[in-house]
């Protein structure tokens, strides 16, 4: 299969270039270098062996001489991250939204009906929850004073107890709270309205919380991992928010990279079929930084309270279609991806323009 990799450079376009190609499969990759997630304009030395094309997705021409022969594209270029504030709202539209169509009216113009999106967990806004006395309920929006006297979970909006955590499933409702979830959702409803137009297919994968070698760092768009870990690598004491129970689903890079490998070489779904890519596995962010403290030798974590505007208290995966579609379930355990995630090679820090 020749398959069109955008993103290609990046921390999980990287890992499904190189597995594409152990695979037997024909890559053809392209990345901006987005200043966002990468140290400068060179590529990083693993990405050298795919002759990566630099060039932008929003680039209707390139796009059209690279679909040549292609028979399916892995869509992973995106401004990621929770980023700065408003002010990056434009960004993330015109690269992530703007990009998104710009790729699919090439890929209708190519005549390429299969498409592979990297989407995320955060389309979910909060979790699923459960209130002993009304059953599943949206909980209500946590208030700045709750957050601010540390009462962090939220409540029934019926009756005001609170309420269990559940697993998300993705028929889950949708409530992006982040200008970058707002993208990554308006990407999902693009790629369906192709693939309706079209008679394409799409596997939206909604990644959770993806950590691992090649990661960036030292950068405000990074995750929670890296930012933990170049905490640790300074000598300091990772900053946990909140009182850092705070669950999440934290699933390892290469894990990632076989869900898109699955998804490429299952027979592609009519229509648009979303995903959830997680490890199975929840844990909290306290946890997290816990762990890779103890595998750096470094000091222990902080809890410092607060929150970040618009964040989340738990978003926990059901991991059962991804297994049930996709043959797909994760191999590499909290323990053992954290441990080795102490070590893994990261990015050179990110040029963000100042």
């Amino acid at each position: 299969m020749r398959v069109l990799v955008t993103g290609a450079a990046g921390f999980i376009g990287s890992q499904v270039a190189d597995l594409l190609v152990d695979e037997g499969h024909e890559v053809v990759a392209l990345d901006a270098l987005l200043p966002q997630a990468h140290g400068g304009d060179d590529l990083p030395v693993w990405s050298r062996r795919h002759d990566v094309v630099h060039g932008d997705v929003r680039d209707g021409a390139l796009l059209d001489r690279l679909l040549g022969g292609v028979d399916a594209v892995c869509h992973q270029a995106a401004m990621v991250g929770h980023g700065l504030d408003p002010s990056d709202g434009p960004d993330y539209v015109t690269h992530n939204d703007y990009g998104t169509a710009v790729l699919l009216a090439a890929m209708h113009r190519a005549g390429v009906a299969r498409l592979v999106l990297a989407s995320s967990m955060v389309v979910y806004g909060e979790g699923r929850y459960a209130c002993p006395v009304d059953g599943t309920v949206r909980p209500a929006p946590r208030r700045t004073e709750d957050v601010a006297a540390g009462r962090y979970d939220p409540t029934c909006p019926r009756c005001g107890l609170g309420l269990d955590p559940l697993l998300v499933p993705e028929d889950a409702p949708l409530e992006p709270r982040s200008t970058y979830a707002a993208t990554k959702l308006a990407q999902e409803h693009l790629a369906a309205a192709w693939a309706r137009q079209t008679g394409g297919g799409v596997w939206a994968l909604r990644y959770h919380n993806v950590y691992g070698p090649r990661m960036p760092r030292d950068t405000p768009y990074a995750g929670v991992a890296s930012i933990f870990r170049s905490a640790l690598a300074a000598g300091r004491p990772p900053r946990v928010l909140e009182d850092g129970r705070q669950r999440r689903d934290f699933v390892h890079v290469t894990d990632v990279a076989r869900a898109n490998l699955l998804a490429l070489t299952t027979p592609a779904p009519m229509d648009l079929v979303p995903v959830n890519v997680c490890s199975g596995e929840p844990h909290t962010v306290g946890e997290l930084a816990v762990t890779l403290a103890e595998a750096m030798g470094g000091p222990a974590p902080q809890v410092v309270g607060g929150a970040r505007a618009a964040d989340v208290r738990h978003v926990v995966a059901d991991p059962r279609r991804a297994a049930e579609l996709l043959g797909y379930t994760a191999r590499v355990g909290f323990a053992d991806g954290v441990a080795g995630f102490a070590t893994d090679p990261l990015r050179a820090p990110a040029a963000l323009a100042g």
